[in-house]
């Protein structure tokens, strides 16, 4: 089974890998959201994410970079 919006820190891990210079503290969350329906192992519904998750994917990923 492919990763989940739950699956946050996970999803933080891969984000770093694909976009390792992205600016994490900055980033737009359309832009977020849109990175994280690119990555080849996610597979869930687009719909079911929220502010709230993807606050805490940036979050993850900001400790991910620490």
């Amino acid at each position: 089974m492919g990763l989940r919006w739950t699956d946050v820190h996970d999803i933080a891990m891969d984000l770093e890998d694909a976009h390792p210079d992205a600016d994490v503290v900055n980033i737009r969350f359309t832009d977020l959201w849109k990175w994280v329906q690119e990555l080849p192992d996610f597979d869930d519904d687009p719909q079911k994410s929220s502010e709230k998750i993807l606050e805490a994917i940036q979050m993850a990923w900001i400790e991910e970079r620490s």
